[in-house]
């Protein structure tokens, strides 16, 4: 008899963990917060866009995961899972509320998909190496196995069908970091296509189109394409552990998760320290961390918010770092600040990653002192969580950017998904309300 293949393994291997109350509750957790971002994501230039897209074309099931993935993913606050470098819940939770919406399904089933489709995004993701992400981007390449394996979970699929689901799923894997060079609105379109890509791949295995069984280890298939280091064990690695849904981190802040450490850091020293007594300023960070987010002079709102460089700048001089802490004024007023921000690859942080984002920051005044503050995890990582009240203050404040008339209302209703709650209606997508 032939071995099971990693898709199998993998299947077999999420359909063994027992799901628990606590489970279900940070599902619910994590859902809010996707969708708060899909609904702050909106009032952005590229959420205009994409919503004009969607009132042109139909509206089925697929193109509503399209649209809430790229919306939740726009305003740089959304979900990460950090051994993975996956962002999971701006692909999975659009995939799984489009079709639990479609099929009629309460929260416990929702909440239970999720569950499975991050865990199934994010062992992939631990996999494919650190060589994989200084081209591809994880979530549009590994989301896609998470959207199908939560919508598999929705529709019931039998385990040789949920194979062909991953096998199509991973098929379709894409998504380079060219966009980077110019703040193209390319990122949005990597997590909508990711999520819409599950959504395709498990709805046609429904209907029995078949997908490869060994799409991740074989010989043509996703790791010998685009992982030059894989690490195809991991895919199956500690089964009895917790859902990997309960190691994700929730960001406190709108800018890439690889400067949260460091801006963690900046914003402890910002009471000690007059920013224009500084003489220089000193970034210790990884390998990721430089070559995602190394932009002295960030020429857009987007490129600041990749930008350690202005994230730190923003730290030490703001109370807070909110959205307007990227916009053109605060860009131009930070210029001589981010001007004295030096960058440096050093340890622990660069051995320490991907399981451990960390940063330290050094300032030197113009007197010749000293201060400096670490951290071997950033705020909101499972080290250093944010509370729940802290997590449903962020969503409240998402939903009133993005023009949400009750979102108290809104709010109670994800969070009663884990009493088995009724989907609310979403406007972005419905005829709803919100």
């Amino acid at each position: 008899m032939p071995k099971p293949t990693l898709t199998q393994q993998l299947i077999e291997l999420i359909q063994a963990k027992p799901v628990t109350e606590a489970d279900l509750e940070q599902a619910a957790l994590f859902t809010l917060d996707a969708v708060a971002n899909a609904l702050a994501g909106r009032q952005s230039a590229p959420g205009k866009i994409l919503l004009c897209w969607w009132e042109a074309t139909g509206k089925d099931s697929g193109r509503q995961a399209f649209l809430m993935g790229a919306l939740t993913h726009i305003l740089e606050v959304d979900d990460l899972h950090r051994a993975s470098v996956v962002h999971p819940g701006c692909v999975v939770v659009p995939a799984a509320w489009a079709v639990a919406r479609r099929e009629g399904l309460n929260g416990i089933a929702l909440l239970t998909a999720i569950l499975r489709g991050f865990e199934a995004a994010t062992r992939v993701g631990m996999a494919v190496g650190k060589a994989h992400y200084r081209h591809w981007h994880n979530t549009a390449t590994c989301g896609p196995y998470g959207a199908a394996m939560a919508v598999a979970t929705l529709v019931g699929l039998e385990d040789q069908a949920t194979v062909h689901a991953l096998g199509n799923a991973g098929t379709q894997s894409a998504g380079l970091w060219q966009f980077l060079e110019t703040g193209a609105m390319t990122k949005h379109l990597h997590a909508g296509r990711a999520s819409e890509a599950g959504v395709l791949a498990a709805d046609l295995a429904r209907l029995g189109f078949t997908g490869p069984p060994a799409i991740l280890e074989g010989a043509q298939g996703f790791f010998a394409a685009a992982c030059p280091d894989a690490d195809p064990a991991a895919v199956v690695r500690d089964p009895g552990g917790l859902w990997q849904l309960r190691t994700t981190s929730i960001k406190p802040w709108p800018s890439c998760r690889h400067t949260h450490p460091a801006l963690d850091a900046a914003q402890a020293l910002r009471d000690h320290v007059d920013p224009r007594r500084i003489e220089r300023i000193v970034v210790e960070t990884y390998q990721a961390g430089l070559d995602v987010c190394d932009r002295s002079d960030p020429h857009s709102e987007y490129a600041a918010k990749f930008s350690l460089q202005h994230c730190v700048a923003a730290a030490l001089s703001r109370e807070r770092v909110d959205f307007s802490a990227f916009a053109a004024e605060a860009r131009a007023d930070l210029a001589g600040l981010r001007a004295r921000v030096e960058l440096r690859l050093a340890e622990p942080y660069a051995a320490a990653y991907p399981e451990a984002w960390g940063s330290a920051v050094t300032i030197i005044t113009k007197d010749g002192n000293i201060l400096s503050e670490r951290r071997n995890h950033a705020r909101g990582d499972p080290e250093a969580p944010l509370g729940r009240e802290e997590i449903i203050a962020k969503a409240a404040m998402l939903m009133a950017y993005g023009g949400v008339r009750d979102s108290g209302r809104l709010i109670n209703a994800i969070l009663a998904l884990v009493d088995d709650g009724s989907l609310p209606s979403l406007a972005l997508v419905d005829s709803g309300e919100y």
